[in-house]
């Protein structure tokens, strides 16, 4: 059962960057133990939302609350686990090597790094150095930082990129049972087909809030057959509403 308090509350969230309002306002909040997805075009705001949650994106204004602390709380530190869509692990060391470095900075058990390459599927390449692995492998090793230390909240940004089907498929049956332990995540991606795999979606465009339901109430108020349909309606609606 979910506790009444969110795991993440924002409120009238407003980022500039470069002299432009990035971010307009953002409200929401994601209940614990759930799957939420920032869908949305590339450059929408997805990334800078997610640099805000996690307390390293500089706000104009407004309030960001994870798991009862301000966004990017010391205290946070260890509860709150983040894969960047660039991945940040050290290239001339071993997919194995860079988990048990990662493990000791993050305090997390030794037992953890056999863990999570099982995990994100690396097993067989544990031993391998990071720069002769694929774009998608790399992503994994991203991913598996992230998990270290079994962190309360995961914010993860395009976590499947580049990966093929099979793969695509196998991580979301693990983010689905992190949040059956009870862990929140936050998952952003541009693909469609994956929204239908979350709780609840935030679909953005142009640093806004589009529309904020579960899956199945967006394909309901739009009457739209997939969400790629129901995205596309919410945008012409936008468009069509009197400033």
């Amino acid at each position: 059962m979910m506790s009444s308090s969110p795991a993440v509350s924002v409120r009238d969230l407003r980022v500039v960057r470069g002299g432009r309002e990035v971010l307009h306002g953002l409200s929401f909040d994601v209940p614990l133990g759930s799957v939420v997805g920032l869908l949305g075009p590339s450059g929408c705001g997805k990334t800078t939302l997610m640099r805000a949650l996690v307390g390293v994106q500089v706000v104009r204004s407004g309030a960001v609350t994870v798991l009862g602390e301000e966004a990017g709380s010391r205290g946070l530190r260890r509860r709150v686990g983040y894969a960047t869509q660039t991945p940040a692990v050290y290239a001339d060391l071993s997919v194995a090597e860079n988990m048990r470095y990662f493990a000791s900075v993050l305090g997390a058990p030794r037992g953890d790094v056999a863990r999570v390459i099982d995990e994100v599927g690396l097993g067989k390449h544990r031993d391998q150095v990071v720069s002769t692995l694929s774009g998608g492998q790399l992503n994994r090793v991203n991913l598996a930082v992230a998990l270290l230390g079994t962190p309360e909240l995961l914010v993860l940004d395009e976590p499947t990129v580049g990966l093929d089907p099979v793969l695509r498929q196998e991580l979301w049956e693990l983010f689905r049972e992190l949040a059956d332990r009870g862990t929140t995540l936050v998952v952003s991606s541009h693909v469609m087909d994956e929204a239908g795999r979350t709780d609840r979606l935030l679909l953005m465009r142009e640093g806004r809030i589009l529309a904020d339901g579960s899956p199945e109430a967006l394909r309901s108020r739009t009457g739209a057959a997939d969400l790629e349909e129901a995205f596309l309606q919410l945008i012409n609606e936008r468009a069509e509403s009197p400033a």
